[in-house]
């Protein structure tokens, strides 16, 4: 058990982070993200008023669907990154353990008409692996019909769950958003399925980076807008046109003359990983940028990296050097994801 964001969550089973990793990716596991926080906002005009907050299509967010976006302050930097899913007229999301305080606060003080509830009650597991939807399907076949990135209100062996198909290591899989009172219930469920494993931080780091997704914290912060870190996708095409989200101008600008530095996929050679904070340096010794996530990649079968480079230096195949403990090794930019998505389609 380590601590995290306030919580203290399980880094590892007791089969440990690599064997963990490679149950997601081959059969499925499940995580706990109960730490992750929940907030409803009701009425009509809770997509109105979160369009204000974000660079996103929220009005476009049909009923049973979800999205991915960003909090953005007027400097274009990252609040906090979110999933938004509609049920009904009420928006729920999913937000960081670290900024759901910060969040919440940001809502009541910046749309203070829309009535936001928390979910303190509730927990969040994730069911995530190709064998996800085969474990699902004898529990609940109505949420193993789910296409990927549907939401639903239903039951999993009689428990009343909110449950997208989506997750964060690149495999299809499940969220569920499950009564506290209930989780443990269901999760000893779930793990009595054949295909499941639990899972702790230290195999969803891994399986997160591989699958290329940002890290809140690490990958983007306040200092970091969505065109830096190759997250343009955010910003919704209604959105350029009516520049109305906050930090419009330097975004639109970014994208229109491209920003100083970009987030970039990273191969060290050799064997020894380069970790968050590790200085990257262009061929001719001058700084190139920083490492904010690195490790080994199990299912990559080799260290890999992500992190930030000048603009000149973020083309594929670019030779870079990591400097690891003084010395420095030799890198290469690549293409993001180092492992394809196998998302349900």
């Amino acid at each position: 058990m380590v601590p995290f964001a306030g919580y203290e969550l399980p880094v590892q089973y007791p089969t440990g982070v690599m064997a963990e990793h490679t149950q997601c990716r081959e059969r499925a596991a499940l995580f706990d993200v109960s730490h992750m926080g929940q907030i409803s906002l009701h009425g009509a005009d809770a997509a109105a008023a979160l369009e204000t907050l974000v660079p996103g299509d929220m009005l476009g967010i049909k009923p049973g669907r979800q999205r991915y976006t960003v909090f953005l302050d007027e400097a274009g930097g990252i609040l906090d990154d979110l999933m938004v899913a509609r049920h009904g007229e009420r928006l729920l999301l999913i937000v960081n353990a670290s900024r759901k305080d910060a969040d919440a606060q940001h809502l009541a003080t910046r749309i203070p008409q829309i009535a936001a509830e928390r979910h303190e009650d509730r927990a969040l597991l994730a069911l995530q692996g190709p064998a996800a939807v085969t474990a699902m399907a004898r529990l609940s076949p109505q949420a193993a019909m789910l296409g990927f990135m549907q939401v639903a209100e239903l039951t999993i062996a009689g428990i009343p769950v909110w449950i997208s198909r989506s997750g964060y290591t690149g495999e299809d899989g499940f969220e569920i958003s499950v009564p506290g009172a209930d989780a443990e219930a269901l999760a000893e469920k779930l793990l009595a399925e054949p295909e499941v494993m639990a899972a702790g931080l230290g195999a969803r780091d891994s399986l997160r980076l591989e699958a290329g997704l940002c890290l809140y914290g690490n990958d983007i912060d306040e200092l970091t807008t969505p065109v830096e870190a190759n997250l343009n996708w955010t910003i919704a095409k209604r959105r350029r046109e009516s520049k109305d989200f906050p930090g419009a101008v330097p975004i639109m600008d970014q994208l229109a003359n491209g920003p100083t530095r970009l987030r970039v996929g990273l191969r060290p050679e050799g064997r020894a990983p380069a970790r968050a904070e590790t200085v990257i340096a262009a061929a001719d010794g001058t700084a190139a940028g920083t490492v904010t996530s690195g490790g080994f990649g199990p299912t990559a079968g080799t260290p890999i990296a992500m992190g930030y480079v000048r603009r000149d230096l973020a083309n594929e195949g670019q030779a870079l050097d990591l400097l690891v403990r003084g010395k420095a090794l030799p890198a290469r930019v690549t293409a993001l994801p180092f492992v394809p998505h196998r998302y349900a389609r």
